[in-house]
């Protein structure tokens, strides 16, 4: 059976932490939330302990989990060979939502790290989650908490539907901050290279990295290695399938397409809201991509609870956080992008 516990997300209550804290050092699991998403987590120095997440969440073991700190020194005990730079910049953003790949030491087992010698690390900005890393006295390693390749939950009702009776304990701390998951950059190369875009925008990496790369697999799909969570396997996806439609300019002629054959679910922004009949589901405003961001994943939720045959959604511009968000979108869809109408035909029976 689960405990479900209700905490205050800033101001945590300590006795609530602590017996979560304590199934965390017995090599338990705990559902928490962090600024970006609810993680699972366990030991990050415990094997048994990290392959219950893997079973929890029917996740392949080659998918790495990221290790959560809650003190910079913690760092030396998962990381070796660290960067200057490294410890520089995390010195100026953590806790924040940004996750360095590093070289990991002998004390995390290569269970935690999906057999790689490398380790994915970071300390959340979430009082919850640094309360539960300092009381349980071990890094957390912890992937989002819901069940694999299903959207990720940015709230607690979220996580119940995932893994209620899966976990130990879930911590129930309201609504997630960002709603994607950190930024993920591999700096055991030079130039550092971009895993996985987040709420640390490309454009603020630039600031400390001018070189950083962008591999094409961002946007077109798959990387034979997972280096770190999101890379490798299908994520982010609904039940529905769901159609991303990247030329703004045929939006509204793709939907009335789509609907003069199918149930048809429109994802759509605030400024094109009333242009489509129901069902819809607003995904946010333009001007405001960290709103469609912190919204993404439950929008993937609620089309799943629609009697549709499909989902549409209305692509966002690629600047900011942006960047991620189109990321997670073209995920979700499987790849299945529209550009131009024909396109339409190459993903259902028109």
């Amino acid at each position: 059976m689960t405990i479900i516990l209700k905490v205050d997300p800033l101001n945590p209550e300590i006795d609530k932490i602590r017996i979560a804290a304590k199934y965390i050092k017995d090599g338990g699991t705990v559902v928490f939330p962090t600024e970006t998403v609810y993680g699972l987590g366990a030991d990050a120095y415990n094997p048994e302990a990290a392959l219950k997440v893997f079973k929890a969440k029917n996740r392949p073991v080659d998918n790495p989990l990221i290790v959560h700190i809650a003190d910079i020194n913690q760092l030396y005990d998962v990381a070796k060979d660290i960067p200057d730079v490294a410890l520089d910049i995390a010195q100026k953003v953590w806790p924040g939502p940004l996750t360095f790949v590093l070289k990991k030491t002998d004390r995390v087992p290569k269970e935690t790290t999906g057999g790689l010698d490398t380790v994915a690390v970071r300390m959340p900005a979430h009082p919850i989650a640094l309360q539960l890393i300092r009381e349980s006295g071990v890094p957390i390693g912890a992937p989002s908490a819901n069940l694999a390749t299903k959207p990720s939950p940015t709230k607690a009702e979220h996580v119940i539907q995932d893994v209620n009776g899966r976990v130990d304990v879930i911590i129930d701390g309201g609504e997630t901050f960002f709603g994607v998951e950190s930024t993920i950059i591999n700096l055991t190369q030079d130039p550092p290279v971009l895993l996985r875009p987040g709420p640390f925008t490309l454009e603020e990496l630039h600031n400390f990295f001018p070189e950083i790369v962008v591999p094409e697999e961002l946007m077109k799909g798959g990387f034979k290695v997972a280096l770190a969570p999101g890379m490798k396997y299908k994520h982010y996806a609904p039940s529905k399938k769901l159609l991303l439609v990247e030329n703004l300019s045929i939006f509204n002629d793709v939907v009335k397409l789509l609907r003069s054959k199918y149930k048809v679910a429109v994802l759509c922004t605030t400024e094109d809201f009333a242009n489509f009949e129901e069902p819809k589901i607003i995904l946010g405003s333009r001007e405001n991509l960290y709103e469609i961001a912190k919204n993404l994943f439950d929008s993937f939720r609620k089309l799943d609870t629609l009697d549709v045959d499909l989902g549409v959604m209305e692509g966002v511009p690629e600047k900011g956080i942006g960047f991620a968000i189109m990321n997670r979108a073209r995920k979700a869809a499987g790849f299945s992008i529209i550009k131009e109408l024909d396109d339409v035909k190459k993903y259902v029976d028109i």
